[in-house]
């Protein structure tokens, strides 16, 4: 199998807020709302400031070791959960919720960015060790963003009448009817049948699909030494005890975003806003969220005095979920991490938890935006040379293209710059001459260039589009090949599942993308993919 990379900055791909634009760039507009810049140096100091930060080494081992039993693990993951006991060692990590199937083609991607700044780290800073981690949002119960993938251009979805938190939902008889309907499309290829029977041998009946996308993900990656982490759990949940009882009696979190966000307001757009209880209760398979009202806290059914939800929280601490508020100050209490992998909207929230952090006093990790891929296989290479269109370009909108292209192949004059230029040296003559008779003429002479360069404007316009007719075919083919590149006019990871690439490709298309990921370097990468 062979691949070639192109990089290119994020800023040329058109898809990406000012915001993380300017993060990237290290713009002086964003810099109190994070702690490290993305660089070694910034790497550095993070390890500096975790290691002078409590640690759950020992609980977290114990629990990652009762989520693998029964899971045999390679010797590399061995390693890394006895690495995890010792001071020197330290986490980079990435987070999502366990979308069916792994949902969009990003999923796989900030997996192999985080499984690659580890490798690169070790080989970088020897004297400590790095250890990838999956942390898994399974309390969100968000199942219409959740279940369902598009293959092929179709939409297939989980039919379930299940509730609440989508990781405690069961795999059903309408779950392996959807596999058979992926298999009916993907067995026919040369390794179709080896991932449907991944897919049957992780989402088995009466299987929590946390626990299901844990074997999935396990099995993709254990090679790599990854260490999928879920965090619905009491044991883990209980040092987390005192910021959640500190939010239940202070609701300290939301006047801190609130002052945050009114900076990034100032010139950005706003992720995420917060709620004045930033935490859910789950209970009898739903999620609800926390509300307070007259001295009282209140989730559905259940109404509680401060008194009361405090015991609750001693006793039934997995009950208690944050939102995205205090999500990653959770994770970087149980984890000793040091750095976070997130997608543009994820790196645009955190920049509001800075100081939400420095509340709670857990170190703020590096914010390093995932590495985004534009997969091209061998006919989409072969199109893009056949319309003289470099890959960089194919960012660009159709329109742009299309026009590019009719210039570059027609044998006749299609602009009329050569013809505005010499009507502006016309009109500016009799702009000279109506001053030496009436200067009030000025302006309607002014009027008439205006006139008369607007119906040349729209006469160039229809050159292009009488033009067009003569490419009829060629335009065609770069609108199918955009919409297939570009799913709805967005980025393919944003819309593609890894199942038509990996029942293609194989395993070795994951080892392919780990090799092209970059690690600090926070750039685009479009790769060529060939058989």
């Amino acid at each position: 199998m062979q691949t070639n990379c192109t990089y290119i900055p994020y800023s040329e791909t058109n898809d990406f807020s000012k915001l993380v634009l300017d993060y990237l760039t290290e713009k002086e507009d964003v810099r109190s709302f994070y702690q490290h810049p993305v660089s070694l140096e910034g790497i550095k100091a993070s390890i500096k400031e975790r290691q002078l930060a409590p640690q759950h080494r020992k609980l977290l081992v114990e629990e990652l070791r009762n989520q693998y039993a029964g899971i045999e693990l390679t010797d590399i993951q061995e390693k890394n959960l006895f690495r995890l006991l010792q001071p020197g060692t330290f986490t980079v990590c990435t987070a999502h919720q366990p979308n069916i199937f792994t949902g969009h083609l990003y999923f796989v991607y900030k997996i192999l960015h985080t499984i690659k700044l580890c490798q690169t780290l070790k080989s970088t800073l020897n004297a400590y060790d790095f250890v990838p981690v999956f942390y898994m949002g399974s309390e969100d119960a968000d199942l219409e963003e959740l279940g369902h993938i598009n293959l092929n251009g179709e939409k297939l979805e989980w039919k379930t009448s299940q509730i609440g938190s989508v990781g405690r939902m069961k795999v059903d008889a309408a779950f392996l009817q959807l596999i058979d309907r992926i298999s009916g499309q993907l067995s026919v290829q040369q390794f179709g049948e080896e991932l449907i029977d991944l897919f049957k041998s992780s989402y088995t009946i009466g299987t929590t699909i946390q626990q299901a996308t844990l074997v999935l993900v396990n099995e993709l990656f254990k090679s790599y030494g990854l260490l999928v982490l879920i965090p619905d759990n009491a044991n883990l949940k209980r040092p987390f005890n005192s910021i959640i009882k500190r939010e239940l009696s202070e609701q300290f979190s939301h006047p801190i975003v609130r002052k945050t966000i009114l900076e990034i307001g100032k010139k950005y757009k706003v992720q995420a806003a917060g709620r004045d209880v930033n935490l859910f209760y789950l209970v009898d398979d739903l999620r609800h969220r926390i509300q307070f009202s007259k001295g009282r806290f209140q989730v559905s059914s259940f109404e509680w005095t401060l008194h009361e939800i405090l015991s609750e929280v001693d006793e039934h601490p997995e009950r208690f979920s944050t939102n995205v508020i205090l999500r990653g100050v959770f994770q970087e209490m149980i984890l000793p991490n040091i750095a976070f992998i997130g997608g543009g909207g994820e790196i645009a929230y955190w920049l509001e938890l800075k100081d939400v952090f420095k509340a709670c006093s857990i170190p703020f990790p590096v914010l390093v935006l995932r590495n985004s891929f534009l997969l091209i296989e061998e006919r989409e290479k072969s199109l893009l040379e056949k319309l003289g269109i470099l890959k960089p370009e194919i960012f660009k909108t159709e329109s742009i293209l299309a026009e590019k292209f009719i210039k570059k192949n027609t044998s006749v004059q299609l602009t009329l710059d050569k013809e505005l230029m010499e009507l502006g040296e016309f009109y500016a003559r009799l702009q000279k001459k109506a001053g030496h008779v009436d200067d009030t003429l000025r302006e309607h002479i002014l009027n008439l260039e205006k006139k008369a360069s607007k119906s040349l404007t729209k006469l160039e316009k229809k050159f292009l589009r009488s033009e067009k007719k003569k490419f009829d075919a060629q335009l065609r083919q770069l609108s199918k090949l955009k919409q297939h590149l570009f799913p709805a006019g967005n980025l393919q990871e944003r819309v593609e599942n890894f199942s038509t690439y990996y029942a293609r490709y194989g395993a070795k298309l994951i080892d392919k993308i780990c090799d092209a990921s970059l690690t600090l370097e926070q750039e685009f990468c479009i790769l060529e993919v060939k058989e």
